[in-house]
This record gives structure tokens, C-alpha cells and sequence, in this order.
């Protein structure tokens, strides 16, 4: 692993007063790479898939059936309309996710593989751009070269160094698609529900259905961007408002439609 690799490298270095800045940003760069692959850290591409997954299935599914409820009056139309935008719109997800995933896996895998030809075709050039690298974390030109030598003398931490911080790419693995497409249509029926409960508790009282699936709906899409801010950055409420209204507009387009192709005499 490149982590063991870099541990050795860095037990290379007496810690000396200009050592001891040498060995803090290797130290720094050890921990970017653990952030790269994962290790010890959470994933926050699950946090993503849920948010995603549940975001988009709240506000399809509620346009949706916001639609047809301002068209019909009909219970069982409304009902039939939400379970069918809800298992269609997480297959759909489900797959873009798996979809997605798997291209950002291939690309990677593409560039990787260039990365590690170019390191042995034109080594001169790959070296200069780790330089670079050192150069940007403020490494003193004085140890930047001993460490050069030492990186580049260890082909997957050197490839590795270049992924990260030259191209700016994590590794995703082979797995990672199936379990991405698998959050994601699953938050998407999880959320694709949501409103469709105030309707179910609700029956013929399409009116109370439709404030009832706007108001659980607003709330829920309030604690998701609340929750990101939490798992995140940012102010919790701010990205709970930012959530609520971009969802809950969204939602109304569809609603609007409906409502100005039916005359509004659904309601």
C-alpha cells in the first residue's frame, strides 16, 4: 500500500528544524491519500447517493401526483400515478447512479494506465510535475530534490502522488457501482413516498392530501439539506432552506402545468 510506502519514507528523514517541515507535509500528503482511497475515513459518496436518491424522488413524485390531483379528483388515479412515477423514477435513478459510478471507474482506470506510461516514457517530465507538486506544499528547495528521489524511486507512490494531486482523481471500486446504484434507487422509493402518505391518510379529501403532501414533503427536503450541512459544511438551516425551496419549486412547475392545462378545475 502507499501508505506503508510513505511511512518508510518518512522515518528516512532526521527531524532536524528544516526536517521537521519536510516530514509535517509528507504527513500531509499521507493523510490526503488516505483521503483519496477511503481508508479510515467516511465515504462521502453515500452521503451524495442518499441525498440524491431521495431528493429526486420526493420532487418527481410530487409534481407528479401534484399534477394529477389538481386534473382528477380521483383517489385511485392519484394513487396509481404516484406508485408508478415512484417505481419508474428509482429504477431510472438506480440505473444512472450504476451507470455513472461505472464511467467515473473506467475513466480512472483510462488514466491511470496513461499516468503509469508516461512515468516510464517520459519520466523527466513526470518528475518535474511532482516538483511542482513539493513546490505548492512549500517545500524548501534544499530537501525538495532529496524527496523527489526518494518518491520517485517507489513507482506506486509516485503514480499515486500524480492521480491525486496532478489529475485530482480518486480510485472507485470495481463494487462501487452496484452499491451506489442500490442506495440510490432505495432512497429514491424511500423518499418517492413521502408524499404519497398525506394522500393515503387522507382518501377523498384530495384538498388536505394536497396541503398535507406539500407540508411533509417542504419538511423533509428541509432535513435532508440539513442533514448534508450536519455530515458536511455550511450552515445546518441555511442548506435546509436552500434544499426545501429548490425542491418544493421544482415540484410546483409540475403543478403549474396541471393547473393551467386543466383550468384549474380540478379543484
Amino acid at each position: 500500500m502507499c501508505i506503508n510506502r510513505m511511512n518508510v519514507l518518512i522515518s528516512s528523514f532526521s527531524l532536524t528544524a528544516e526536517g521537521s517541515l519536510v516530514a509535517l507535509r509528507l504527513k500531509f500528503w499521507r493523510k490526503e491519500v488516505e483521503d483519496v482511497t477511503g481508508e479510515q475515513h467516511k465515504q462521502p459518496g453515500l452521503l451524495s447517493d442518499f441525498i440524491l436518491g431521495s431528493q429526486d424522488g420526493i420532487v418527481n413524485v410530487l409534481g407528479v401526483i401534484l399534477g394529477v390531483a389538481v386534473a382528477s379528483q380521483d383517489f385511485k388515479i392519484i394513487l396509481a400515478g404516484g406508485l408508478a412515477a415512484t417505481f419508474a423514477e428509482s429504477i431510472s435513478m438506480g440505473a444512472v447512479a450504476y451507470t455513472s459510478t461505472t464511467a467515473r471507474r473506467e475513466f480512472y482506470l483510462a488514466e491511470y494506465e496513461r499516468e503509469k506510461r508516461e512515468i516510464e516514457e517520459v519520466p523527466e517530465q513526470e518528475k518535474e510535475e511532482v516538483r511542482k507538486i513539493l513546490e505548492r506544499w512549500g517545500v524548501p528547495s534544499k530537501e525538495l530534490e532529496d524527496i523527489l528521489v526518494h518518491i520517485t524511486m517507489k513507482p506506486k507512490a509516485w503514480l499515486d502522488i500524480m492521480m491525486a494531486h496532478e489529475l485530482n482523481l480518486s480510485p472507485v471500486d470495481e463494487k462501487q457501482a452496484g452499491k451506489s446504484a442500490m442506495l440510490v434507487g432505495i432512497a429514491a422509493i424511500v423518499g418517492s413516498l413521502i408524499p404519497l402518505l398525506p394522500f393515503i391518510f387522507a382518501g377523498n379529501a384530495i384538498l388536505m392530501g394536497i396541503i398535507g403532501s406539500l407540508i411533509l414533503s417542504a419538511l423533509t427536503l428541509f432535513l435532508i439539506g440539513w442533514y448534508k450541512a450536519k455530515m458536511t459544511v455550511g450552515r445546518p438551516h441555511r442548506s435546509g432552506l436552500q434544499m426545501l425551496i429548490i425542491g418544493i419549486s421544482s415540484a410546483l412547475a409540475g403543478f403549474g402545468v396541471a393547473f393551467l392545462v386543466s383550468g384549474g378545475k380540478g379543484l
